[in-house]
């Protein structure tokens, strides 16, 4: 298909509604899915689920099943599981890196607590498995399982990186993998293989999305530093604080004098920009292309994903996807 053909790229909000109908389902059938018959898990769920995220990987999903065939039940109920399961990361996660704050909102652990947001994580991880379950797919679970297996991995491995001034670009990439790149990658595959698409295309899927999920990952390390604190809905330069080395850092310190690399390892040590200013850091980026070379690496795992997506039949959803592609990178939060 002609490149030009693929850049009639649409808006975010022209994509979903392309999906709107078939989100509305997703959205009914993860509320009815997050009642417990404990209060506080149900509200942990409905808060975060109700703090205002894009749903991009239950819209993964249902745009890979239109992109090979059609939507039914069991994508529906498949596109509620990965957002079950990304729920149950966000609950982790936030315990995890002591984070204080979520999409502009108080995260939940610190209205709820450590303890209790640990088991509702915990228990939409569980929530997610019992409704794949229902399909009766060993498919299915083989790949929902090893999917859990390493996001969890990709957090251990983020903890053994903390605080580190010397974490490379090869430990960089293999966390991006396991934490973010292959759930986009299922995502994919579940809506291909919910369809019955041959395997052969569900791989193509998978591979499209693992690498827009690349990107979409390096992209958001970049707008850790370059974004605003109200439009990223959490404090600029968190990563760093938190004690992650993230790729334009990675880029950065691969050219920095002795004095710079002290400045970094003074915020790892401190956890704060009290003695190493916040833009002191993004000057640093800015001078050694710490930044500009990130978003470059960034737009090679684009391309990627969308010559992969330009070897499927042209129609309004593989433009679509070619469209997400397209937001992922030019994105400000």
């Amino acid at each position: 298909m002609a490149l030009g053909k693929l850049r009639q790229t649409l808006t975010f909000r022209e994509v979903q509604e392309l999906v709107r109908e078939d989100l509305q389902q997703v959205e009914r059938e993860i509320s009815l899915e997050s009642i417990a018959s404990v209060d506080a898990i149900t509200a942990i769920g409905r808060y975060l689920q109700d703090g205002g995220g894009k749903r991009l990987r239950p819209m993964l999903v249902l745009l890979a099943a239109k992109m090979v065939g059609e939507v039914t039940s069991d994508v529906i109920s498949l596109a509620a599981v990965v957002e079950l399961l990304h729920t149950a990361t966000l609950a982790h996660d936030d315990v995890i890196d002591v984070a204080e704050t979520r999409r502009g909102r108080p995260s939940p652990n610190v209205i709820w607590g450590n303890n209790t947001s640990v088991l509702a994580g915990d228990w939409l991880y569980m929530q997610a498995f019992q409704v794949a379950l229902r399909q009766r797919n060993f498919r299915i679970l083989d790949l929902l399982i090893g999917l859990t297996q390493r996001m969890v991995e990709g957090e251990l491995l983020q903890l053994d990186l903390i605080g580190s001034v010397t974490v490379s670009e090869a430990d960089y990439m293999e966390l991006v993998d396991r934490k973010t790149a292959s759930l986009f990658s299922s995502c994919a595959r579940l809506g291909g293989m919910a369809t019955g698409a041959a395997p052969e295309a569900v791989e193509r899927l998978g591979d499209f999305a693992w690498n827009l999920g690349m990107a979409f990952q390096l992209v958001d390390d970049v707008l850790d530093f370059t974004s605003r604190e109200k439009v990223l809905g959490k404090p600029v330069g968190n990563d760093l604080r938190e004690g992650k080395v993230t790729l334009p850092l990675i880029y950065a310190l691969e050219q920095a004098d002795a004095s710079e690399r002290g400045g970094i390892e003074t915020v790892l040590e401190d956890a704060n920009y009290e003695r190493t200013p916040f833009a002191w850091v993004r000057e640093f980026l800015d001078r050694r292309q710490g930044i500009e070379r990130a978003m470059a690496r960034a737009a090679v795992f684009t391309e990627r994903a969308r010559t992969i997506l330009g070897s499927f039949p042209d129609n309004a959803y593989q433009r679509a996807l070619f469209s997400v592609s397209d937001l992922i990178t030019e994105r400000d939060h």
